[in-house]
């Protein structure tokens, strides 16, 4: 090939054109070229359908164009790829939301801005896929199938948004302290920067359920040399309370503490410490397990790893019911119920499985105690050994007044 040839393969590759890009890319990239336009168009309905700059707030009317630009970026992006995977919602549409809120814009005028906003890009979405047979058919369809429900998923949004912000609104600061906890403890990312907190610590979580008890709680925190923080939940006799230290610190020392200062009719439920973010949720989530606990036994102070087995149970209730179906119900078939047989069960577990402890506190010989024992082995067809856990549980759930005894 001559030098002439050569040099007319090489401009021809220098000038061939990019690939063409068909469907919904191709879509998307035309909308964003005429986004200028899409922005002005939506804006002028807005305008009509209620003038932002009514708003009392300079904020609320700055974050509106901000929220706008977001939703049509939004928008677009959802046309690529036919609108699936679906994208990410922008921040800045949520907490528009909630300054639209605190401004008392209605959230019917929200949502009629976002109706009006869908139909313009609608309109220009049409236009761009018929012009030069870019889309149509099936294509199409499919396209604004995925648009629609998009779009449906994004007024669920703002709309809960607005509400929860509303309705805060109207609550006290220790109640949207309290709600400000609950989702926070339900995953949900939020700034904690306000709370005089440090959730990067170790903590431990507590619940305490008395009408006076936020004093003992912070009595609690400084014998323990820990920083409180001490939410009271909408019956006002249940407080959630967290305290927190940057190192780890030993459950057992504070569990002792607390059953010598805490007050008389009062409860307390422990968790077990807990590191970070994720620890101080899962330490509070046991000292919630473990509540019930000490609502139901003598004990007024309870942690959570001595009944970790007990609380599963009582949250669990085929767990519970099957434990009494089967360790309980052949004792109680016998003769007096099984109150005999029981009490004996009970002693014995309660002495260590230790016989001769057992006899001793029901004023009975050790042969007494070994034939009633053989008698439980035989009515269940296994040792007590093989199901010493199980029975344990299954007679605390039968008997309220030993729940929390360990």
């Amino acid at each position: 090939m001559g030098k002439g040839a050569r040099a007319s393969v090489a401009g021809a590759e220098a000038t061939a054109p990019s690939p063409i890009i068909h469907g919904p890319e191709a879509l998307a990239e035309r909308l964003r070229e005429r986004r200028g336009e899409i922005e002005e168009a939506i804006l002028a309905r807005i305008r009509a359908i209620a003038d932002p700059k009514d708003a009392a707030d300079p904020s609320y009317v700055e974050g509106l164009w901000g929220a706008l630009s977001a939703a049509v970026d939004y928008g677009i992006a959802a046309t690529e790829g036919g609108g699936e995977p679906e994208p990410q919602l922008p921040l800045a549409l949520t907490a528009q939301a909630r300054r639209a809120a605190r401004n008392g814009v209605s959230l019917d005028t929200v949502l009629r801005r976002y109706i009006a906003g869908y139909s313009v890009l609608g309109y220009f979405i049409m236009e761009e896929a018929s012009r030069d047979g870019l889309m149509g058919g099936s294509e199409l369809q499919r396209l604004v199938g995925t648009q629609t429900a998009v779009f449906d998923r994004l007024l669920a949004a703002i709309g809960e948004e607005h509400t929860r912000e509303s309705e805060s609104l109207r609550l006290t600061s220790e109640q949207r302290r309290a709600e400000w906890m609950e989702r926070l403890l339900g995953g949900e990312l939020l700034d904690t920067s306000g709370l005089a907190y440090d959730f990067e610590g170790w903590h431990l979580g507590l619940l305490a359920a008395g009408s006076e008890v936020e004093g003992p709680l912070r009595d609690l925190a400084r014998a323990l040399d820990l920083r409180p923080l001490l939410v009271r939940r909408g019956d006002r006799r249940t407080v959630w309370a967290w305290l927190g230290g940057p190192q780890r610190f030993d459950p057992a020392v504070a569990h002792d503490s607390a059953r010598r200062s805490w007050p008389a009719g009062a409860l307390l439920a422990i968790g077990e410490p807990g590191e970070g973010l994720s620890g101080w949720r899962l330490t509070h989530r046991q000292a919630a397990a473990a509540l019930p606990i000490a609502q139901r036994g003598a004990e007024s102070v309870v942690r959570y790893a001595d009944v970790a087995l007990l609380a599963s149970a009582l949250q669990d209730d085929l767990l519970a019911t099957s434990l009494r179906e089967l360790l309980l119900s052949p004792l109680k078939r016998e003769r007096d119920g099984g109150t005999t047989t029981i009490a004996t069960l009970r002693a014995y577990l309660a002495a260590g499985c230790n016989a001769s402890s057992t006899a001793a506190s029901l004023g009975v010989t050790r042969q007494t105690v070994s034939a009633r024992l053989k008698a439980v082995e035989d009515l269940l067809g296994r040792s007590i050994e093989e199901c010493r856990s199980e029975l344990d549980i299954a007679l605390r759930l039968d008997d309220p007044d030993s729940a929390n005894r360990v």
